[in-house]
């Protein structure tokens, strides 16, 4: 199996001094089965944390060792309460998430899971003392921009597509304000919100993958012809794994009062560019690319800023999108050489 975590990233962490704020921790990490989960668990573990991790309905792709794992459900309250005793801090990665299709075709699907989980685990983290929660939100709350959205440019206004699981993210995001700001006890929360993440144990799933997942399958599979939604002038901000969980430790160890911070690479790049990058380095630049502007398509434009984590953190990712693309690829031929993506992950 290959390793999906590189020695620089582990050298990056274990250099800088804010990383020693996890050591000796008792960290919860929701959602430990999913794509941040795993690596954020893998991360804190090598910081030294005591790693407490939930699952629900899957397995890691690879447990670790180091890590207690618990099978719950947390839309169960009892089961929120369980998970969050004797905890210093958590890391609120589980929702219910999908790709563009379902958000598309059924997005009450993220509405009531989410909600009921995000709510019940603020409020079992706030009962069990836990002196700091960390919410993992989305992009999902900006509106349709022409420009790179700051933090302060989520106003309750969504791109139509976006409406429902845009409103779930934020109002996630108010209760957090309001465990931080608006009681008598306050319980610490920070918000992070990501650009559009992809690397190593993402989701590959047809009905879950993302763009970056969903475009390496397929050119592994070698689909020929190539059909492709829209035009392919859609923008997006990626940003590799390892880059994103090295900026979330960070603010979360620097940040002592309620704040949102976005998480991303603030170097937009077309759908069209990726797509060519992943043919490359698949040796399928051969086959037939069809761009088809009459199927349905999302947010054409996603530019986000970073200043503000740059600014308060010094936090620059250093992952380059050809870099993550072969790292990520090369993760996908090891894996998947004994898995069919349709299965769900097992562990190994």
């Amino acid at each position: 199996m290959a390793n999906t975590k590189s020695n620089s990233f582990l050298k990056r962490l274990r250099r800088l001094r804010p990383m020693d704020y996890f050591r000796n921790k008792r960290v919860l990490v929701t959602g430990a089965a999913g794509f941040v989960g795993s690596h954020l668990v893998d991360a804190l573990v090598d910081l030294g944390a005591t790693v407490r991790g939930t699952l629900h309905t899957i397995e890691p792709y690879q447990k670790n060792s180091n890590c207690e794992y618990l099978k719950v459900n947390l839309e169960k309250f009892d089961d929120c309460k369980l998970v969050t005793k004797n905890i210093d801090f958590v890391f609120m990665c589980a929702a219910n998430s999908s790709g563009a299709a379902v958000i598309q075709e059924t997005p009450l699907v993220h509405l009531t899971p989410n909600i009921v989980m995000n709510s019940q685990m603020l409020s079992a983290a706030h009962e069990s003392k836990v002196s700091k929660f960390c919410f993992i939100s989305s992009n999902t709350v900006y509106p349709e921009t022409d420009f790179p959205v700051q933090e302060s440019d989520s106003t309750g206004v969504f791109f139509d597509k976006y409406f429902i699981v845009g409103w779930m993210k934020k109002f996630s995001e108010i209760m957090c304000e309001m465990y931080s700001t608006k009681i008598v006890d306050p319980m610490q929360c920070v918000v992070i919100r990501p650009g559009n993440l992809y690397g190593p144990r993402d989701k590959f799933k047809k009905s879950e993958s993302k763009v970056i997942a969903a475009l390496i399958r397929r050119a592994f599979e070698e689909e020929d012809p190539f059909e492709v939604w829209g035009d392919g002038q859609d923008v997006k901000d990626f940003l590799f794994i390892e880059d994103f969980i090295f900026g979330l430790l960070l603010v979360f160890s620097k940040t002592s009062h309620f704040n949102t911070y976005n998480v991303a690479s603030g170097k937009p790049i077309k759908v069209k560019e990726v797509l060519e990058k992943i043919l490359n380095l698949t040796n399928q630049q051969r086959i037939k690319v069809i761009y088809d502007s009459s199927k349905p398509t999302m947010l054409p434009v996603r530019l986000i800023s970073i200043d503000k984590i740059k600014r308060d953190t010094g936090w620059t990712p250093s992952t380059g999108i050809d870099s993550g693309l072969e790292k990520t690829y090369e993760w996908y031929k090891s894996y998947f050489s004994f898995f069919n993506p349709e299965r769900l992950p097992y562990d190994n």
